[in-house]
């Protein structure tokens, strides 16, 4: 009954014309705040851009990562070249934020932006390199998990960043670590715990146990740093941007990819795995086409994933962006099972089952938040008729 007059007196304080958008929120404030915000972009256009955004997460995500997979497979072995397509494909968003940017500009201004203040350029810039920095850290960890590991065990190891995601929001976003989030958090860490156990011995490949570990490590702390970064992505759109427009989703990640792909150039030089690249066209299995045509959808698929993913974050938060990402955890495995005959024995299967048990607790404590947000918000509304 105090949580819902809590929220009640949030959604009414909401609609008063001096709300105090300059001073910082109190932990409660953020996690009524977000919730809120959920409530408030209920409608349909609501639904139908986190419909579109969902199924863009799921089709760029396991595409991408059978691609991955795809490349290692059939001669690839550049660690740098697999983590530069995950960013490198930023390019092909620039049109797009040049359209979005003359509309917006000839489109008059909402009451929204009309009380927001931009950040500064050095701020941004200093939030964007470090944005890159993360992401190109991130990615590295990914590629190496990905050629030391068997594509089924990597999908369901990166279902570890939904437990870390929670524990980040609730240091930063104010997320309630309910008893369906914490039975989540347990179960992933579970389902992790057996793979890990597991070791190598399913592997078709014969991956020595130093290098699965290795792949496994990077995996989990790739899924952890990927988590803080979603989580710091909604601090950023919801304390510091504070404008409701695809605009600033689209320069969010262009800017940073922009970085990351720097990084990686970098690295590639550096590490002198730049020489090996045309060696590794020549001797691809599939074909010269064939090797280009991979790194080039992969990059493309990349950057749907990374858009629409920003664009949960922006419409609802980092919660729901990675709860929707995990829904891939048995689309791959099963397709890495018929593409590249990754062996599903029994352990993988029971580190599946506990890993989607997770993800449905998770799901259903989302459930649940949104119900009591509506039946406030109904409550208020009949109130405010007397």
């Amino acid at each position: 009954m105090e949580r819902t007059q809590e929220l009640e007196l949030h959604i009414r304080e909401s609609h008063e014309p001096n709300s105090s958008d300059n001073t910082i929120a109190s932990p409660k404030d953020a996690s009524v705040t977000n919730q809120h915000k959920i409530i408030r972009r209920g409608g349909h256009r609501w639904w139908f851009m986190v419909s579109l955004y969902s199924l863009l997460t799921l089709v760029g995500q396991s595409a991408a990562t059978l691609l991955g997979r795809f490349y290692f497979d059939n001669g690839g072995n550049s660690k740098w070249l697999a983590t530069f397509v995950q960013s490198g494909g930023f390019p092909i968003l620039i049109p797009f934020l040049v359209l979005f940017s003359s509309r917006s500009s000839s489109m008059p201004n909402t009451s929204h932006d009309i009380k927001t203040k931009s950040p500064s350029f050095a701020k941004l810039s200093v939030l964007y390199v470090s944005f890159g920095i993360a992401v190109s850290g991130d990615n590295l960890m990914y590629s190496y998990g990905l050629l030391y590991l068997p594509v089924s065990t990597y999908s369901l190891l990166c279902a570890t960043q939904l437990a870390f995601n929670a524990v980040f929001s609730y240091f930063f976003n104010a997320l309630k670590l309910t008893p369906y989030v914490l039975n989540s958090l347990v179960l992933l860490t579970i389902s992790a715990s057996v793979l890990g156990l597991q070791g190598n011995s399913s592997d078709p490949s014969n991956i020595p146990k130093g290098k699965y570990i290795v792949g496994f490590l990077c995996t989990i702390g790739a899924s952890a740093l990927y988590s803080l970064v979603l989580s710091l992505t909604q601090v950023f759109f919801d304390k510091i941007v504070k404008k409701e427009t695809f605009v600033v989703v689209l320069k969010m990640q262009i800017y940073t990819a922009m970085v990351a792909t720097c990084i990686c150039v970098v690295g590639l030089f550096a590490s002198g795995e730049w020489r090996e690249l045309k060696g590794e066209m020549q001797l691809f299995k599939t074909g010269r086409v064939s090797y280009v045509m991979t790194l080039a959808w992969t990059a493309v698929l990349w950057q749907v994933f990374a858009v629409s993913s920003l664009g949960l974050i922006f419409e609802a938060s980092s919660l729901f962006s990675n709860v929707i990402s995990t829904v891939c955890l048995p689309i791959v495995p099963i397709l890495a099972v018929i593409l590249f005959h990754d062996k599903m024995d029994g352990m993988k299967v029971v580190a599946m089952v506990l890993a989607i048990w997770g993800f449905v607790s998770y799901v259903f404590e989302h459930y649940l938040d949104y119900s009591k947000l509506k039946a406030a918000r109904t409550n208020t509304n009949d109130r405010s008729v007397f």
